[in-house]
């Protein structure tokens, strides 16, 4: 149980009709592996507000002096690095490779997400006069 004073609130967008309001805390927990403590991490945890919560845990291996609010604003890149992943996957043939090694995959992921840059960085230069994301014809 986490007392009351550990939750750091939190509004992390505007939604329709109301502000969208999350709390936080950190808990430190030790991994096991073959029923071995193995490692200590940070444990972030994320719930509703109201009398329901719904919970998300998130394990993190950033050091202990890291302040919870940026574990916080970490936690909420997670849906723009998703949307990064998605858009590159259809758009930009990130989805078409077939890889075994490491080696062989970091280079295919590199020139999509190089591509994927200068794509957003050219649509923000055009503004919203393209139709498409990444239509580079005017």
């Amino acid at each position: 149980m986490i007392a009351p004073t550990f939750w750091y609130r939190r509004t992390v967008s505007e939604g329709t009709k109301v502000p969208i309001t999350y709390e936080f805390a950190r808990r430190r927990v030790t991994l096991c592996k073959e029923s071995q403590p193995a490692q200590t991490v940070g444990l972030v945890i994320k719930r509703t507000c109201g009398a329901d919560p719904t919970y998300w845990y998130y394990i993190s291996n950033a050091p202990v002096s890291t302040p919870l609010s940026r574990l916080v604003w970490l936690s909420g890149m997670r849906w723009a690095i998703e949307q990064c992943f998605g858009e590159a996957k259809t758009e930009l043939g990130m989805a078409h490779y077939e890889l075994r090694k490491y080696a062989g995959w970091q280079h295919p992921m590199m020139t999509c997400m190089l591509a994927h840059f200068f794509l957003w960085h050219v649509k923000i230069r055009l503004g919203e006069k393209s139709t498409s994301a990444y239509c580079l014809a005017g």
